[in-house]
């Protein structure tokens, strides 16, 4: 089966109706931030959301992983706020620990990592915010 191209809206649907464990790499504990606003909304909404942020050791009330090869167990999604430079080694270690999917946030770009995601068979959004997408999806 080849894989489903970026941003494929079955991917998206896909994405919204998982069960499993959302990475927020670069969630910001500070709650004027995009990234908190958006876990926020995702843990209102029922998702189990891991912070990924060297620099604390728990945001939002929930364990704060310095890297994604720290977070224990299997991963669904790894979803991006960081600068598309710092793109590529997240997305080797999110095919390292076998994650599902790829989240690249707003404004977050980086093609050749996109493509290397879908290589390895994850689905892979890009330059979307997975609250807006859940939002319009759900008419919230």
């Amino acid at each position: 089966m080849s894989p489903k191209p970026l941003n494929d809206q079955s991917v998206i649907k896909e994405i919204l109706a998982t069960k499993g464990k959302i990475v927020i790499v670069g969630l910001s504990p500070k709650p004027e931030r995009d990234s908190n606003r958006v876990a926020q909304y995702m843990i209102g909404h029922g998702y189990e959301i891991v912070p990924v942020n060297p620099m604390s050791q728990e945001i939002l009330g929930r364990k704060c992983y310095p890297s994604i090869a720290d977070v224990p167990g299997e991963i669904a999604v790894v979803d991006v706020f960081r600068k598309s430079d710092d793109v590529p080694p997240i997305v080797e270690q999110a095919i390292a620990k076998g994650a599902k999917f790829l989240w690249l946030q707003l404004g977050v770009v980086h093609q050749e990592a996109a493509q290397t995601a879908l290589n390895a068979g994850m689905g892979v959004v890009m330059n979307k915010c997975i609250k807006i997408e859940h939002s319009l999806k759900n008419g919230s």
